[in-house]
């Protein structure tokens, strides 16, 4: 009996424990108190809705403290609890609201929970107002009107615009639109020297044209850090075009000839066939001179004259091919 006794104290005792951090849980009375000695006015019952809500007490509970300590007596709690259960961030809301304030940087509660739940970090948006960031760009290839390429890289100097945080457009578009101004520079330049010269007219041409115009920030300064000489574009460029130029001339010539070799095979063709014909005709000269012999048009002293002659000519034919002698031999 005294074992089930002590068995039966102890568990009654971890009852009790467990029942009293519980209560502790739900009855948060050391936040309570907490706020209550930072001047926050907030019921107990309202820290037990909260954590009925799923809100946890003590994210709101010291945001109202800072906020409250900051000088921020318009921030209130339902405000809070609402931001929280749509998914924002209160306590960069609020560090972003007590910095701002301390900036004398006109932000609400209203823009800052809307900048919040855009995605933006607000609090790092109060803190770019304040200390501008530095933006190195990427390298920007672009081409004088002399043919020479330069290589340029800048650094954009932006201050977060509050206002136009919500909609604007982020670094990428800054950064395009800035590699895009200094194409433009170098492009409408007449010589590449005059840029090396003066590499701060990119830097005033760029800023003149408005290009953070519809973007979360604003374009402080354009400083030129570097300017590299590339190839020279021109000189490849007719190269290229030479080359070209021999490719096709190459091809009207290749066309040429092979219309020539058409042509003298054509001839050939021809020349044959009409070989063909003579040999056909030649052919049929017995046959003519056997029927002129039966029909008595051609006597014997006529056949025999007319081999005379061939033989004449055949020896003349001979004579005429036959190498004059050197006389140097002699």
């Amino acid at each position: 009996m005294v074992d089930i006794g002590g068995l039966g104290f102890f568990g009654l005792l971890a009852v009790i424990i467990v029942l009293f951090f519980l209560f502790l849980y739900y009855v948060p009375i050391i936040l309570w108190f907490s706020a209550l000695v930072s001047g926050v006015r907030i019921s107990l019952i309202q820290l037990v809705l909260m954590r009925v809500r799923k809100v946890p007490p003590a994210v709101i509970v010291r945001a109202l403290i800072e906020a409250h300590k900051a000088g921020l007596k318009t921030i209130k709690r339902d405000e809070l609890e609402a931001h929280f259960l749509a998914g924002g961030h209160v306590t960069r809301v609020v560090h972003a609201l007590v910095s701002a304030a301390k900036a004398n940087i006109d932000l609400t509660f209203q823009m800052a929970t809307a900048i919040d739940l855009a995605g933006r970090d607000v609090f790092e948006a109060v803190q770019m107002s304040v200390n501008p960031k530095v933006i190195d760009t990427p390298p920007v290839t672009a081409v004088a009107k002399d043919g020479i390429q330069l290589i340029a890289k800048a650094r954009v100097t932006v201050r977060a615009s509050i206002k136009q945080l919500v909609g604007g457009a982020g670094e990428e578009t800054v950064l395009a639109r800035v590699g895009e101004g200094i194409v433009s520079s170098i492009g409408s330049s007449m010589s590449h020297k005059a840029v090396l010269e003066n590499p701060d007219s990119i830097s005033k041409v760029v800023l003149e044209k408005g290009l953070d115009a519809g973007t979360a920030f604003e374009i402080l300064s354009i400083d030129i850090a570097d300017v590299d000489i590339g190839k020279n574009i021109g000189a490849v460029l007719q190269i290229d075009q030479a080359d070209a130029d021999k490719n096709i001339a190459q091809a009207k010539a290749e066309e040429r000839r092979a219309m020539a070799v058409a042509l003298e095979q054509e001839m050939k063709a021809k020349a044959q066939e009409a070989r063909a014909k003579v040999i056909e005709a030649e052919a049929e000269v017995p046959l003519a001179m056997a029927d002129a012999f039966r029909s008595g048009n051609l006597g014997v002293l006529d056949y025999l004259k007319m081999k005379n002659i061939e033989a004449d000519t055949l020896m003349r034919d001979s004579i005429s091919k036959t190498p004059p002698e050197n006389p140097d031999k002699k």
